[in-house]
């Protein structure tokens, strides 16, 4: 048997493991940072939403749009990094929570703001999103989907929506998509539909959002709001989850007490997931946006250390979380994206 450890090495072990902790997030900083370019819409010094990109550990941050007159809000890098949408109204709107992605034009634009340019007039292209190859986009209006050509604007073909009625996004197979739905019985669902036969299933049901595809496309990650015993006046706090495209192995990969997690996107290489973490609701787009965070997948199941938390995720790992700036809708592409530093 090991002999008793002494007090003065308790606390070294002690100030040994409070150390490490501390450098953490510096270690996880330097792991990232030449990880590509994350895209996300913040305020600008002169109040307006500007598109903004910055490397993974929030250094070098550089604005992409430089409009100052309108509104610059939910940028999409394509899967190859090297275009960008995002969503475009004047100056003095309000950017909505949940209806974001269907405000003002949709915009497109090479990977570092340049030759931006409408695609379509003011509530045109709603909700749109990549195809895999970044040749098309796929948009989401109250009368279905539709698959558009980008260079000839044409539809090349639309399908009825199956209850899903926001945030779509392709999965990097260009098999399925992953949206939010309406029907299963519940609002606030996350659910995939293949686009070859057009089957719909539940991933998650009831209060869930911003749903994203791992690198591998086998897995969904997405913000739940977990049912509760009253916290945050009766409202709880939402978390992000993970689930097979199946629905199946649905696990925790990250909460906190007293912030919701939403706006959840998967790193190109799979191993990080980026999220925003706010005290209102909606991410508060209407005011400064939400810190943005980052943490490693593989350090899942993960909690921001609290009893109420401890108590009902007791296996999870103590999180180490990257701190980024404040934004919202953030998405990562690689470091190939052409006038970005590589």
């Amino acid at each position: 048997m090991a002999p008793p450890l002494s007090f003065v090495g308790w606390l070294g072990c002690a100030c040994a493991a409070v150390a490490a902790a501390s450098a953490e997030p510096e270690a996880l900083a330097t792991e990232v940072r030449p990880l590509g370019w994350i895209a996300f819409s913040a305020r600008s010094p002169k109040g307006d939403w500007e598109i903004y990109a910055m490397r993974p550990d929030g250094s070098d941050k550089r604005n992409l749009s430089n409009s100052p007159d309108t509104e610059d809000f939910y940028p999409l890098f394509s899967r190859d990094g090297l275009q960008l949408l995002y969503r475009s109204m004047p100056r003095g709107q309000t950017v909505s929570g949940n209806d974001y992605g269907r405000q003002g034009r949709l915009m497109l634009a090479r990977a570092n703001g340049a030759e931006a340019h409408a695609v379509g007039g003011d509530g045109e292209f709603t909700w749109a999103t990549w195809s895999p190859d970044g040749r098309q986009i796929l948009t989401l209006q109250p009368k279905g989907f539709a698959i558009v050509d980008l260079v000839s604007k044409q539809v090349v073909r639309s399908f009825p929506r199956a209850g899903f009625y926001q945030q779509p996004t392709w999965s990097p197979d260009g098999a399925a998509l992953v949206g939010v739905s309406n029907g299963f019985n519940t609002g606030w669902s996350i659910a995939r539909m293949e686009l070859a036969t057009l089957r719909a299933n539940a991933v998650s049901v009831a209060d869930c959002c911003t749903p994203d595809w791992s690198a591998n496309g086998e897995r969904i990650v997405f913000s739940r709001r977990r049912p509760h015993a009253g916290e945050n006046g009766g409202y709880g706090w939402t978390e992000l989850w993970q689930a097979g495209a199946d629905g199946q192995g649905a696990a925790l990969v990250y909460a906190e007490d007293g912030r919701h997690l939403y706006g959840s996107h998967v790193s190109p290489d799979g191993r990080y997931v980026l999220f925003t973490g706010n005290l209102r609701e909606d991410g508060d787009p209407a005011n400064q946006g939400a810190p943005m965070g980052l943490l490693r997948w593989a350090d899942a199941p993960a909690i921001a250390e609290h009893p109420r938390l401890r108590q009902v995720y007791p296996q999870a790992k103590a999180a180490r979380v990257l701190a980024l700036p404040a934004g919202h809708e953030p998405c990562w592409t690689s470091s190939q994206a052409p006038g970005l530093p590589r």
